[in-house]
């Protein structure tokens, strides 16, 4: 079997005999290799000189001297005496020219029988071809790894998305633009670390194991700790544990890191994701409201050049100010109805059912109506960057009270695109009414919302010590990644997105 004309056929797909076939082929391959004593396999190192780009970049100063690079084979064109391969590296690709005349009989044979996913070093003289393209005129070359499957199809690449998310390393290789997200990914997370040093912020660690769930609104996952006998809770929020650094005087502190939620999956959601969530002392939600915006403007420029995107067919400007909308306000403009007018839990409820609101809890109160009147009815339609403030007490069990409604608290979400970026308070200190709503979310679990939080004794002491007033946030990375990247779904930023195991 011809294995190049069975992979690189532009209309064909491998059957499972076929892909065996190929495995079998290049597995004699390896065999013969070994057996000759060129393990590709117990080669420990190579000294990689140059990236790809870094050769064409700086072709002028490089050009006749001799460079190693490495990388990938991704194609290959035998012409007799003469042959071109182009190979992959983590900055791009460069051609490679390699002559018989100059690797030698034995050399340039091993390399026409060389497969595409075969791992190189080659060594070799700058120069660029007659239609101007910057390559690498072989001296000699070494095997470093074999590739043992043949790669997708080349002029189709890895398209099947399911298979793509489960076999990402093979996505990383074919599809360049999956490699460009995740670079983009990794420059986002250190722009933020970057921004926030220099404004004296430090990054702290705190438990992923809790003996409490708390800090969010949302169902844990529940593990089993065998020395202690306990049940323990993957984190919810790095929440409590950052505002008891506050408490003990870590005035600015932050931490990057994994969140998980034993909740539902869509093109938003994933089990395990990612946030940074930050603490100020003696700030408000206002502080937090201009960090967001020079966070998201940075990064933007960062990843983008500019702060005006195309985000899924939406032109979408990241410049500040932000706008600025209570959530009250925003439920009136798209719906007419006023909440906060309504004297009564009674007169809200009817008010929800004159607009085509839909509840089930017959008790259900006018501050928890509002909030969900504005998931239905506003928040998709905040396409441009938009501060939503103002959120009733009810669903912001963390949060200040307003001082001239306390009905309502002083946080913000951030939204873009019809989605939630951030979330950010003037942080509660009070810890005789932060326990009041931990016993109001406490009842909430009892009649069966498995998402309220549980009181959580420990971070009662802490605030019973102190806590001046903080400003606190909380950035989904995922979705902003997603956002500057003009990916469609969470999955297309997490490089190892959680599956379902195939059967």
């Amino acid at each position: 079997m011809d294995e190049e004309r069975n992979v690189n056929a532009p209309e064909q797909e491998l059957t499972e005999a076929e892909l065996n076939e190929l495995v079998r082929i290049r597995m004699e391959k390896l065999k013969a290799l070994q057996d000759a004593g060129s393990d590709p396999f117990g080669i420990v190192r190579y000294d990689q000189q140059y990236y790809s780009l870094d050769v064409v970049e700086n072709f002028d100063s490089l050009e006749g001297k001799t460079v190693r690079v490495a990388g990938r084979m991704m194609s290959k064109r035998i012409m007799g005496k003469a042959s071109f391969c182009h190979l992959l590296d983590y900055k791009g690709g460069i051609q490679v020219y390699a002559r018989l005349d100059d690797l030698g009989e034995e050399a340039y044979a091993a390399f026409k029988a060389l497969d595409m996913g075969d791992i190189l070093g080659v060594e070799g003289r700058v120069f660029k071809t007659r239609t101007g393209e910057v390559s690498i005129h072989a001296e000699s070359y070494t095997l470093l790894s074999k590739s043992l499957r043949p790669l997708p199809e080349k002029y189709h690449g890895l398209k099947d998305t399911e298979l793509r998310y489960r076999q990402r390393f093979v996505d990383l290789i074919v599809n360049p633009e999956v490699r460009k997200t995740f670079i983009s990914r990794s420059a986002i997370i250190s722009n933020i670390r970057r921004m926030l040093n220099e404004k004296g912020f430090i990054e702290v660690e705190t438990p992923v194991l809790n003996s409490t769930a708390s800090g969010a609104s949302a169902r844990p996952f529940v593990t089993h700790h065998n020395t202690l006998d306990l049940d323990m809770y993957l984190r919810i929020a790095t929440e409590i544990h950052l505002k008891m650094c506050i408490v003990g005087g870590l005035e600015r502190v932050y931490e990057l890191g994994r969140i998980f939620r034993n909740e539902g999956m869509d093109a938003t959601h994933n089990p395990e994701f990612t946030t940074i969530e930050l603490y100020q002392a003696y700030t408000d939600y206002n502080g937090m409201m201009e960090l967001a915006e020079e966070l998201v403007s940075g990064c933007c420029t960062l990843v983008n050049g500019a702060t005006k995107i195309n985000y899924q067919g939406m032109e979408i400007d990241l410049a500040a100010p932000f706008a600025r909308l209570t959530m009250n306000d925003a439920v009136k403009r798209y719906t007419g109805a006023d909440f906060m007018a309504c004297a009564t839990d009674e007169e809200a409820r009817a008010l929800a059912k004159s607009i085509g609101l839909h509840f089930e809890d017959k008790t259900i109160c006018r501050g928890l109506l509002l909030a969900e009147a504005f998931d239905a009815f506003a928040e998709d339609k905040l396409i441009q960057p938009t501060f939503i403030t103002d959120y009733p007490v009810e669903n912001s069990p963390l949060t200040k009270r307003k001082p001239n409604d306390p009905r309502l608290t002083e946080r913000f979400e951030l939204f873009i695109a019809g989605h939630e970026y951030a979330n950010a308070f003037s942080e509660l200190n009070d810890p005789i009414d932060q326990r009041g709503r931990f016993v109001q979310q406490a009842m909430e679990r009892l009649k069966g919302d498995d998402e309220a939080m549980m009181i959580d004794e420990d971070f009662c002491t802490a605030l019973e010590y102190g806590m001046p007033p903080t400003g606190g946030m909380g950035i989904g990375i995922d979705r902003l990644v997603m956002l500057l990247t003009d990916s469609a779904t969470i999955r297309d930023v997490l490089l190892f997105p959680t599956m379902k195991p195939v059967k």
